[in-house]
């Protein structure tokens, strides 16, 4: 018997009469009839099935999902916040940290000095802010009361001193900053080859921090010409006078300013009126209005110290090359035309004739 295709099957139960087909053929028919139809019966039984499913009953599974995904999440929750109750009350307690900024005068000493140096170092390269302010507070001890165990280290220890500068905590800052001033009064001229460093630092603070920094900043800087020699000084603050950041140059001229008179008669002599006077008439141009008051100060300290000299005789050693043909004295307006440009003699002249008029009316 040969085989049969499905398109035969279909033929053959379509046919109104299957006369034409062999006995044997009919038998074959037969028995694929009796195995299909049952088949037949339970896809249909299985489609009736499914077409009659309510909409309800195929969400279930998923509902029954979301509702215990609801008690999962209710529960995790449930145990997170009993586990931050436990986490909390086994935390120890904040302890607040009060920093008691010492004054200079109320620093004592230390009762074992060679055993805070052994650990001095390692403590101002502290992570821990506290442990940095206490190794401040030492070397501020050490630089006032012990200055002999701290010289040969200074310059480490300014590097240092430098690094908590730039700390943004300002309790770190501020006792740096008090550290600087010790170092200054401790130290003297010692500190000037690691002074540039401080200087930037301590001019940036004192302009650009809050108020009880500035404050702290500004004193430190006022010490700093107090204890530095101004012939040494000076020089190193002249190159600050041109810093890019208006903020260092005027920070930079109020130290010039206040440094100058201690130079003294013979010391400005020997550095020069004439180049004192064309720092202070380039500061009368500057940007920021402190810049041009301390030029202006500066000003008048200058024309102060020259009618001293012109009163002892002394105007023709002012010009370090004097000329030998002009052995006249030069009044203070001839002294500023000779040295400086027409502008900058006009700004020096215009600052201090209008000071002594105000000098004559108060007096009047």
């Amino acid at each position: 018997m040969g085989t049969l295709s499905p398109g035969s099957f279909k033929m053959a139960i379509s046919c109104k009469s299957i006369s034409f087909f062999s006995i044997e053929s009919k038998q074959a028919i037969a028995h694929v009839m009796m195995f299909l139809l049952p088949i037949k019966k339970m896809s249909d039984s299985a489609l009736k099935d499914l077409n009659v499913v309510p909409p309800s009953e195929g969400k279930i599974a998923k509902t029954v999902l979301q509702k215990g995904n609801d008690c999962n999440a209710i529960t995790a929750n449930n145990n997170l916040h009993l586990n931050e109750k436990e986490a909390l009350s086994n935390e120890p307690e904040a302890v607040i940290i009060d920093v008691e900024y010492i004054e200079s005068e109320n620093l004592t000493e230390i009762a074992d000095v060679d055993s805070c140096m052994t650990t001095l170092m390692t403590r101002l390269e502290s992570k821990d802010w506290v442990t940095i302010c206490a190794a401040l507070n030492n070397v501020r001890q050490i630089s006032l009361l012990h200055k002999d165990k701290l010289l040969d280290k200074l310059v480490v220890v300014i590097q240092l001193v430098v690094k908590s500068l730039k700390n943004p905590r300002s309790a770190v800052c501020k006792t740096a900053i008090m550290t600087c001033s010790d170092i200054f009064t401790g130290y003297g001229d010692t500190v000037v080859e690691s002074l540039d460093p401080l200087l930037v630092q301590l001019f940036l603070r004192s302009s650009q921090d809050k108020k009880f920094v500035c404050e702290a900043a500004e004193a430190a800087l006022i010490n700093m010409t107090n204890r530095v020699s101004p012939s040494i000084l000076l020089p190193k603050l002249e190159a600050y006078l041109k810093h890019k950041n208006p903020r260092v140059r005027a920070k930079a001229c109020m130290c010039f300013g206040r440094s100058v008179p201690h130079l003294g008669l013979e010391g400005i002599k020997s550095y020069g009126i004439d180049k004192l006077i064309k720092v202070a008439a380039t500061q009368l141009s500057d940007q920021l209005p402190e810049s041009r008051e301390a030029a202006r100060t500066l000003s008048l300290e200058l024309q102060g110290f020259y009618c001293k000299l012109e009163d002892e005789d002394l105007s023709v050693q002012l010009d370090p090359n004097p000329d030998p043909t002009c052995q006249s004295k030069l009044s203070w307006e001839e002294f500023c035309h000779a040295k400086l440009s027409p502008l900058s003699a006009q700004a020096i002249l215009r600052v201090t004739t209008s000071s002594q008029k105000e000098t004559l009316v108060a007096d009047c």
